[in-house]
């Protein structure tokens, strides 16, 4: 399968922060969820790959392309959406379109109506008259409407209420039916990466942690659950991080079914997203 976006080896050094070799691909039309804690290197991964940050070790290949020697043509085709991005509040919708014909060769100023239209955003209010979530909407009817190959999300659903947040998984869904478009989604709405993610990346301390297809993960793995007597039978190569509660274990296991047969454990529960951010994190070995 022909990868949209290769990682290898990305490795950024801050005085109390590193991304250590963090290396992860995405294939062509598929969604990628990329989860961690905050403070994880989610957005620093991000800032690399769209070459706000250049000073780092590593490659990152963008349509096959070196992003540090080829900015003008990667950014062309990708769409963004940043947690900490603004447009200036004086500015109107209407600006923005005029702004955005200036900067994107493909600009589709009839898309970015549509868009408003869809999101009831007026045309001609200042940003600074829009709630959190009408800014957000903005954001992501601008990262659309020059037709992108890719779009990097960096929690693009903060601020928005559940029908709209429905309304915009729905638009990503649908962005990634078109010619083999992806999408690098961040976000700690997990609940909605477990229904439209085809891949989890999970980045923890600055590491890759793991990064599997969402079905391996809420179809393989699992969390068993015994008390004290049951737990010291079980040898440390078959699981992967437990954590002790008042009245049992929690494991998380990478297969449960070859567990529940080797250790004859009744109690094991489908894996939830935040289930295994909170083992992996907190969990011991």
């Amino acid at each position: 399968m022909e990868n949209i976006l290769e990682i290898k080896n990305l490795c950024k050094r801050y005085a109390d922060f590193e991304l250590k070799n963090v290396t992860f691909s995405l294939p062509k039309g598929m969604i990628m969820g990329f989860i961690g804690e905050n403070g994880a290197g989610k957005t620093t991964t991000i800032k690399s790959i769209l070459n706000i940050i250049n000073s780092y070790n590593g490659e990152i290949k963008i349509f096959g392309l070196d992003n540090r020697k080829n900015d003008k043509e990667i950014k062309e085709n990708i769409g963004v959406v940043l947690d900490d991005m603004f447009f200036p509040e004086i500015l109107t919708p209407n600006d923005i379109n005029k702004t955005m014909q200036g900067i994107y060769q493909n600009w589709d100023t009839k898309l970015f109506y549509d868009y408003l239209k869809e999101f009831a955003l007026l045309p001609n209010k200042q940003i600074k008259t829009f709630s959190k979530g009408m800014r957000k909407k903005l954001e992501i009817a601008t990262s659309l409407s020059h037709h992108p190959k890719l779009l990097i999300l960096d929690e693009p659903t903060s601020g928005l209420d559940p029908v709209a947040r429905a309304e915009v998984i729905e638009i990503f869904q649908n962005f990634i039916t078109h010619d083999d478009c992806s999408i690098l989604l961040s976000s700690h709405i997990t609940t909605d990466l477990e229904h439209i993610a085809d891949y989890i990346t999970f980045i923890n301390n600055g590491e890759i942690v793991l990064s599997k297809t969402t079905n391996e993960l809420m179809e393989q793995y699992g969390i068993a659950k015994c008390g004290a007597k049951d737990f010291q039978k079980i040898a440390k190569t078959d699981y992967i991080k437990y954590k002790k509660t008042k009245y049992e274990y929690e494991i998380l296991v990478s297969n449960k079914k070859d567990f529940q047969n080797k250790y004859n454990i009744s109690v094991i529960d489908k894996l939830t997203l935040d289930d295994l951010m909170v083992l992996m994190i907190k969990g011991e070995e």
